[in-house]
C-alpha cells in the first residue's frame, strides 16, 4: 500500500443559521393575527372572572335585551344576563373540549402513524386497516349515539371525537414516516444503537412536527365548531351554564326582537375557526420555506422477467473463518422481489482493510448495508450467514430466529459495526446541533453525565482533526462544509469505539484534496485503534493506498477476491482488468483511457450465464451457456470465470 496524499486545512463554510419555525411565523401577519388572537382568548377565558364584575349566571331585569353600555359592555340577553361573562366563561368549557379532543387526536394519530411508518410489516398493515375502519364510520353520528347514552357529557363526545377523527393524521404520517426512516442520519443513528423510540422521539418526530402542528390546527377549528354545534342543538353544556353555541342558540330565538344579540354570540367563534385556520397555513408555508425534500433512498427495482432465475451454481459455501472479524457466507439479498445480491461471500480480520470494488449497480452498497441489517427499500435477506466476532447478525428460518437475529444487529450496531455512509450532509440530522448528536451516540454507548459526554465529544472531533472542535459542535450540519461533515460522521462512527468501521464510497462526495484528508484520517484512525474497515469503493487509487485485499462485484456477484498486489499485478477475471485498464491514475497522455463498453445489467434482467459476457472480449460459447460458478485457480485467488485458467497460464508464460 502507498501513501500518495497530503494533509489541507477544511475550513467550515460561513453559511448563516436558519430562522427557527417562530422566528419564520413573526414574518408572517396571518401568523402574527392567529397566534396573537389565540392567546388573548386563552388569557381572557382563564381570567375571565377577574375580567367582568357579573357572574355567567346574574340576572339584571332592568336591563333584558339592552344594547353595550358601560355596566355592560356586550349588552344582555334575554334574561339580562351580561353578555360579556356568559362568552368569556362559557370560552372556557369551548377551549377544554378543544384540549381533550385534541390531545387524544395527537396521543392516537401520532402514536400510530409514526409506528405504522416506521416499524411496517404486520405492524403497519394492522394499523392501517384500523385506520381505514375508523375512516369509514360517520364521526358526527357515532357522537350523538355517544351523547344519547351518556346525556350532557362533553367529556365522552370530545374523547370519541378525537378518536374517530386520528385516521387522517394516522395516515398523513404514516406516509411521510415512510420516507423519514429512509434518510441516512436515520440510518446512521440506527447504526450508533439508538433505541427504536429514541431515533422516533429524537430524529423523526422533529421532522413531522409542522405537519402536526398543521394537522392540529385544523383539527381544532373542527372541533370548536362541531362543540358550538352540539352547544346550538342542546346536546352540551346545559342551561343555564354558558357556552359559545348555546350564546347562538339563545341568539336566534331573540333575532327578531335584538339583532345586536348575535354580534357577540357568532363572531368569536367565526374568528377563533379562522385564527386556527390561518395559522395551520402559515405553519405549512414556513414548513415549506425551510425544508426541501431530500429523499436518500433508492427506488426498488421492478422484478423483471429474469427476476425469478436461480443465481450461479456455487458448491455449498463454506462454514464462517472463526479466526475473521466480520465473516459473510453466501449472503444474498432481494429488493422489490428482484435478487439485487447473490451468494456473496468475504471475510474482514481484525485490523486489516478490504476494498469491495465495482461500478455503480453492481450491489457494492447493498451488501455493505445488508451486513448492518439496513437494507433500503424493504429489501431483505434471502440467504447467507452474516457472523460478527462469532455472533450471526442473519436471521435464522422462523420467526424466532428473526427476532433473535434482529436484537444481535442490534447489540452490535455502533459497538461492534460503525457506518460512514458516502453522503454525510444527508447523514447528521439537519434538526440538531453536532455536538448534541455526538453526544447522544456516547450517552447511548457510555453512559456518563451530560459533562462527561461533552467532553467526549470534543476528543472525537479533536480525533478526526478538527480545528476549534468546541466552535464546530454548536454548529449545525448545513453550516459545515462537505469534508468537515464526513469528519463529523466519521466521529460519530467512532462514538462506541466500534472494532469494525464500514465505509460506503467516504470521498465520492469531496474534491480531490479533502479525498486524500479523508484517506489519511482513515488509515491514522485504524493504525491508533486497530479497529477493521470496510470500504466500498470505485477508486482503484483508494484500494492502493488503504486495503489489504479486495473483493471484486458484477451485477450482484462476487467475480474476483484476492490480495491487492496480486489483483493488480494479475486479475484473474476480464472485468477486472477491464476496471484496472480505465483506472484514471494509469491514463498515458496523448491516448485515450480505455473504458469498457455498454452497462450493467439491472437486477430482474440478468443474463443467466456469465453476466459479464455481453461487455467481454473473451466471451465464447461457455459463457452464455450455463451460470457460472465461483472457482480457485491459484491460493488465496478466487474467481468467476471459465478462462480463469488460462489467464494464470498465459501470464506465467509471460
Amino acid at each position: 500500500m502507498t501513501d500518495r496524499t497530503t494533509t489541507v486545512p477544511d475550513r467550515a463554510t460561513t453559511v448563516p443559521p436558519r430562522p427557527g419555525l417562530p422566528r419564520r411565523l413573526a414574518r408572517r401577519p396571518a401568523a402574527v393575527f392567529a397566534v396573537g388572537w389565540l392567546v388573548l382568548l386563552t388569557l381572557a377565558t382563564t381570567g375571565s372572572a377577574l375580567l367582568t364584575s357579573h357572574g355567567p349566571l346574574e340576572q339584571d331585569l332592568d336591563r333584558v335585551l339592552a344594547g353595550p353600555s358601560g355596566r355592560h359592555p356586550l349588552g344582555t340577553d334575554t334574561l339580562g344576563r351580561d353578555l360579556l361573562s356568559r362568552l368569556l366563561f362559557g370560552g372556557r368549557s369551548t377551549l377544554f373540549a378543544v384540549a381533550e379532543a385534541l390531545a387524544v387526536y395527537l396521543v392516537v394519530g401520532v402514536g400510530l402513524g409514526l409506528a405504522a411508518g416506521y416499524l411496517g410489516g404486520r405492524v403497519d398493515r394492522l394499523i392501517t386497516r384500523a385506520a381505514d375502519l375508523m375512516f369509514a364510520l360517520p364521526g358526527i353520528i357515532i357522537v350523538l349515539v355517544v351523547l344519547s347514552v351518556f346525556p350532557g357529557n362533553l367529556h365522552a363526545a370530545m374523547v370519541t371525537f378525537g378518536v374517530l377523527g386520528s385516521p387522517g393524521l394516522i395516515r398523513i404520517l404514516r406516509a411521510q414516516t415512510l420516507g423519514v426512516r429512509e434518510e441516512l442520519y436515520v440510518a446512521a443513528a440506527r447504526v450508533a444503537g439508538l433505541s427504536r423510540s429514541a431515533i422516533l422521539r429524537r430524529h423523526v418526530l422533529p421532522r413531522l412536527a409542522s405537519t402536526v402542528i398543521v394537522q392540529a390546527a385544523l383539527f381544532a377549528a373542527i372541533v370548536v365548531t362541531v362543540q358550538a354545534g352540539l352547544g346550538f342543538l342542546g346536546l352540551g353544556a346545559q342551561p343555564p351554564d354558558p357556552s359559545w353555541g348555546g350564546l347562538v342558540a339563545d341568539a336566534s330565538q331573540a333575532i327578531d326582537r335584538d339583532p345586536w344579540m348575535l354580534v357577540p354570540a357568532g363572531v368569536p367563534l367565526v374568528i377563533t375557526v379562522v385564527a386556527l385556520g390561518l395559522l395551520g397555513d402559515a405553519v405549512r408555508d414556513a414548513a415549506v420555506e425551510n425544508w426541501s425534500a431530500t429523499p436518500s433512498s433508492r427506488r426498488s427495482p421492478a422484478a423483471g422477467p429474469h427476476a425469478a432465475r436461480a443465481a450461479a451454481p456455487t458448491a455449498p459455501a463454506d462454514p464462517p473463518d472463526p479466526a475473521a472479524l466480520l465473516s459473510v457466507r453466501g449472503l444474498s439479498i432481494a429488493i422489490g422481489g428482484a435478487a439485487v445480491v447473490q451468494e456473496v461471500s468475504f471475510d474482514v480480520r481484525a485490523g486489516e482493510t478490504l476494498g469491495v470494488v465495482g461500478e455503480s449497480g453492481c450491489g457494492k452498497s447493498v451488501t455493505s448495508l445488508g451486513v448492518l441489517g439496513l437494507i433500503p427499500g424493504g429489501g431483505r435477506i434471502t440467504g447467507g450467514r452474516v457472523v460478527f466476532d462469532g455472533v450471526d447478525l442473519v436471521a435464522a428460518a422462523g420467526a424466532t430466529g428473526a427476532s433473535a437475529a434482529s436484537a444481535a444487529r442490534a447489540r452490535v450496531r455502533g459497538t461492534g459495526i460503525a457506518y460512514v455512509s458516502q453522503e454525510p450532509m444527508v447523514a447528521l440530522d439537519p434538526t440538531f446541533a453536532v455536538g448534541r448528536q455526538l453526544a447522544e451516540a456516547v450517552r447511548t454507548h457510555r453512559g456518563g453525565t451530560r459533562r462527561a459526554a461533552r467532553d467526549r465529544v470534543l476528543e472525537l472531533l479533536a480525533m478526526v482533526n478538527i480545528p476549534d472542535p468546541a466552535a464546530v459542535a454548536r454548529r449545525y450540519p448545513h453550516q459545515l462544509s462537505g469534508g468537515m461533515a464526513q469528519r463529523v460522521a466519521i466521529a460519530l462512527a467512532l462514538a462506541g469505539d466500534p472494532r469494525l468501521l464500514v465505509a460506503d464510497e467516504p470521498t465520492t462526495a469531496l474534491d480531490v484534496t479533502v479525498q486524500a484528508e479523508v484517506l489519511t484520517l482513515l488509515r491514522t484512525l485504524q493504525e491508533r485503534t486497530g479497529m477493521a474497515v470496510l470500504i466500498v469503493t470505485h477508486d482503484w487509487g483508494v484500494v492502493a493506498d488503504l486495503c489489504h485485499r479486495a473483493v471484486v462485484m458484477y451485477a450482484g456477484q462476487v467475480v474476483e477476491r484476492a490480495e491487492v498486489e496480486q489483483l493488480f499485478a494479475l486479475p484473474l477475471h476480464p472485468y477486472t482488468a477491464g476496471l484496472l485498464a480505465a483506472n484514471p491514475h494509469r491514463a498515458v497522455l496523448g491516448r485515450a483511457l480505455p473504458t469498457i463498453p455498454g452497462t450493467v445489467p439491472p437486477p430482474g434482467d440478468r443474463p443467466p450465464g456469465c453476466r459479464f459476457a455481453a461487455r467481454c472480449p473473451l466471451a465464447d460459447e461457455r459463457c452464455t451457456a450455463a451460470p457460472v460458478a465461483l472457482t480457485e485457480p491459484a491460493p488465496d485467488r478466487i474467481t468467476r470465470c471459465v478462462r480463469s485458467a488460462q489467464l494464470l497460464l498465459e501470464a506465467e508464460r509471460r
